[in-house]
């Protein structure tokens, strides 16, 4: 028995319902974590994503820490737990409640992220006190109940996609809040206390009946967002990655869906049978440019959305179309089952067949091939969402997915982007680079002639904001006849030719396409327009990182680029904030418990070790989340399979952590060297391996992620809690630095991947995370040389 186990002892105790307990902590922490993620796209913009995490990261670690000061109160355990949990209950209602209160401001200052942050944190604070404090208090088990914690944690990640699609983002908080009164009631059924724990029922009952009333009169649910009041929405329904809602769009009353209450697009209704001149020429405008040069073609349309580009390729005389949807509320409820009369039934036509899934992936396992492959303005940014630790990736813009869309073309096929049409040119130019690359590797010999680049609207229109670029990339040269049509088509839109492979246009698209140094034009270039690949797959991301500082400094909210980099300056800001709170975490130590740090060397390093594999995990997380979105095909299946994975394996590995290292620090350091060795091979899978294996059926690609991810995951459960058990028989006063340097690294670690990311790549970041397992590894050369004569008991 541990020096703790007299604490727990009380008539009620079963160590089946401690386990129970904490895993339905965990569980509910992780649902509020992730639901909170979708929130905040909703309420405010898809990289606030990053905010939801680091809030989550910095609660639990500082609770962490004040655990210590509970554990100091005076009353039975079990009664604190319960009663700690019960009031977690309604902080989750006030938490979300203040989250969804602040859409009403446009305008997100430092001032207002601060107080977001630490209002919100409160949940997680004392999650993470109860967590800490349940282990601290059963450390001869600590193994088994850090592996409760992680399957708890799995189950929730589970529960997520379910109840996000059942109930929606602010519903599944309220179902948090139901699991940690439940909890609560469980914790006095131990402490003895009939009366607290019927109060605690009786919290979770009235929880439960806000949920029901809240389903059917949206007391809590999202008015504003983005500093727009929602109205006249006429449908709405979430899911794991987005909410839809379906509005008449202001001015044209056109019916419009909406994605997080943000991006839009419009249903399109056509009689294709009656077709007006007018609905004509409005069809071939624009993205419609590349009908009027492939009429009838063979077409891939990638977010087909409303079905515009759909009508486009009827219109033109298409009667095989392929639209590839990754929003089942789009594609399949409104466009479908719900709504068909909105759009005459275009979805259910028996010449346009529409598939959800990620574009990219559809593309990768298909056999055809296409003359037309289109995307018009398609922002994956429910990738993001979904993630949670992504920075505006998009798998369809990289060099890697144009070889891909161009080794699926015909002879005489092309691919069609539209973008958004900036001045200087950002995005459509950025189209350009990625061709180049792609052609190249593909052995065209002159890029120049494959392409083709027009504008909508006229030659003064050049410089306005709002107007699209539509870039053709074919795979062999445009012939003349080509170019004939695509210019007669510009000249009876109107659109502007802005590149001809016949025509010297003084332009940017001119500049770079026929330079004979175009690494040197990109690196001249005001804006960041170099290549991206799948390993850096930050396509929005424009600024260079000479002017990083100017633009994190200066940036304007009425510039054209906020929107798009606004998240920049957001990185730098939660930077800091997290600074702040590593600061604050650092600190409760020294001013709450009045413990500092050992100044006795060896204890110093050996904490080192905490700081490593807090940093190490996360950076692990991160990478492979986003990697694995590509070859699951869908950012729900990424989260749910790499998250679920890693708790699981990591749970396990914790529950044998004492057979697996028993009292060896040799067994122990080999078990670091291997999450290192193993965490380079996931690299290299993940490189190499994953993409030959695209073609896999769903069912295959799930139990191959997991087979990969099982290994490394199994052993990185194995440190924390081998690393707490022997810090608390070697020098006691230090595990409650062990868990705030653990979560320090963890709040920093988040930011830190998402820098890495962006400016080294995917590949590195995961490399990046094995390494640090080595720097653990000689984090522990200290402790194993004063302590070798001390046996490691986790009985």
């Amino acid at each position: 028995m541990s020096r703790n186990d007299h604490s727990i002892q009380s008539p009620g105790f079963h160590w089946p319902l401690v386990y129970l307990c904490v895993a339905l902590t965990t569980l509910a922490t992780l649902l509020l974590e992730l639901s909170l993620t979708r929130i905040f796209s909703v309420v405010f913009y898809y990289h606030f994503v990053f905010l939801a995490i680091s809030i989550a990261l910095f609660g639990l670690g500082a609770g962490g820490v004040f655990s210590y000061v509970v554990a100091g109160w005076k009353g039975n355990l079990f009664r604190k737990l319960g009663r700690l949990s019960a009031v977690n209950g309604l902080l989750v209602i006030l938490a979300v409640m203040v989250v969804l209160a602040q859409g009403q401001s446009q305008n997100t200052t430092a001032a207002h992220l601060l107080f977001t942050y630490f209002a919100t944190a409160l949940p997680f604070f004392v999650s993470g006190t109860i967590v800490s404090l349940a282990v601290s208090e059963t450390i001869s088990r600590v193994n088994r109940v850090y592996f409760f914690d992680l399957a708890g944690a799995a189950g929730g990640c589970l529960l997520l996609v379910l109840l996000l699609n059942t109930f929606g983002g602010p519903d599944t908080t309220i179902v948090a809040a139901i699991l940690f009164a439940a909890a609560s009631a469980l914790w006095h059924s131990m402490s003895g206390s009939t009366r607290q724990r019927a109060a605690s029922v009786a919290l979770a009952l009235g929880l439960f009946g806000l949920l029901i009333f809240n389903k059917q009169f949206k007391l809590i649910d999202v008015v504003y967002a983005k500093g727009q009041k929602l109205e006249n929405e006429s449908f709405e329904k979430w899911n794991s990655f987005s909410r839809i809602a379906l509005a008449p769009e202001k001015g044209s009353g056109m019916p419009t869906i909406f994605i997080d209450a943000d991006a839009s697009t419009g249903i399109a209704n056509f009689d294709f049978e009656h077709l007006s001149a007018r609905e004509l020429h409005d069809l071939y405008q624009g993205p419609g440019l590349p009908y009027a040069v492939r009429p009838g073609a063979k077409t891939l349309i990638i977010g087909p959305g409303g079905g515009w580009d759909v009508a486009r390729a009827l219109a033109s005389g298409s009667h095989d179309i392929t639209g590839v949807e990754i929003n089942p509320i789009i594609a399949d409820t409104i466009m479908r089952q719900k709504f068909p009369q909105l759009s005459r039934g275009l979805y259910l036509r028996p010449d346009v067949h529409i598939f959800v899934e990620d574009g990219r992936a559809f593309v990768r396992r298909s056999t055809d091939k296409y003359q037309v492959i289109q995307a018009t303005l398609v922002d994956t940014w429910a990738s993001t969402a979904a993630g949670a630790f992504a920075f505006s990736e998009n798998n369809l813009y990289t060099t890697d997915a144009f070889r891909d869309y161009l080794t699926h073309l015909t002879d005489d096929g092309f691919i069609a982007f539209t973008r958004w049409g900036f001045e200087p040119p950002r995005e459509s130019l950025r189209l350009i680079s990625l061709a180049m690359v792609a052609l190249k590797s593909l052995g065209a010999s002159d890029p120049a002639q494959h392409i083709i680049v027009g504008r909508e609207g006229s030659r003064a229109d050049l410089t306005a904001f709002g107007t699209r670029d539509t870039v053709l990339i074919s795979r062999q040269p445009f012939s003349a006849a080509d170019i004939q049509r695509a210019r007669g088509a510009m000249a009876a839109g109107p659109m502007t030719a802005v590149y001809m492979p016949d025509e010297n246009i003084p332009n940017q698209f001119t500049g770079l396409l026929r330079s004979s140094d175009p690494a040197e034009f990109e690196r001249r270039y005001p804006f960041d327009i170099s290549p991206v690949s799948d390993n850096r797959p930050f396509f929005f991301y424009t600024v260079q990182p000479r002017d990083l500082w100017e633009f994190v400094t200066r940036a304007s909210s009425k510039s054209e680029d906020y929107k798009i980099n606004s998240a920049v300056p957001l990185l730098f800001e939660l930077l800091g904030i997290s600074i702040l709170a590593t600061v604050i975490i650092l600190a409760l130590p020294p001013l709450v418990l009045g413990t500092r740090l050992p100044r006795h060397r060896p204890v110093m390093a050996f904490l080192l070790y905490f700081l490593a594999i807090g940093a190490g995990y996360i950076l692990v997380e991160v990478a492979l989340i986003q990697k694995f979105v590509l070859f699951l095909g869908h950012p729900t299946y990424a989260l749910t399979v790499v998250i679920f994975s890693l708790l699981v394996s990591s749970g396990l590995g914790s529950f044998a952590s004492r057979r697996v290292v028993r009292d060896s620090t040799a067994r122990w350091r080999l078990t670091l060297l291997g999450v290192a060795f193993l965490v380079g091979l996931l690299a290299l899978d993940v490189s190499v391996l994953l993409p030959k294996a695209i073609q896999l059926a769903l069912a295959w690609k799930v139990i191959a992620s997991t087979v990969l991810i099982f290994p490394a995951g199994f052993l990185m459960g194995i440190p924390f809690p081998i690393g707490l058990a022997r810090l608390e028989k070697w020098h006691s006063p230090s595990v409650r630095w062990a868990w705030s340097l653990n979560a320090a690294a963890s709040v920093l670690g988040s930011v830190a991947s998402l820098v890495l990311a962006i400016y080294l790549g995917l590949v590195q970041t995961l490399l990046i995370g094995g390494a640090l397992y080595l720097a653990a590894m000689a984090a522990i050369a200290g402790h194993a040389a004063k302590t070798s004569e001390t046996p490691l008991n986790l009985n």
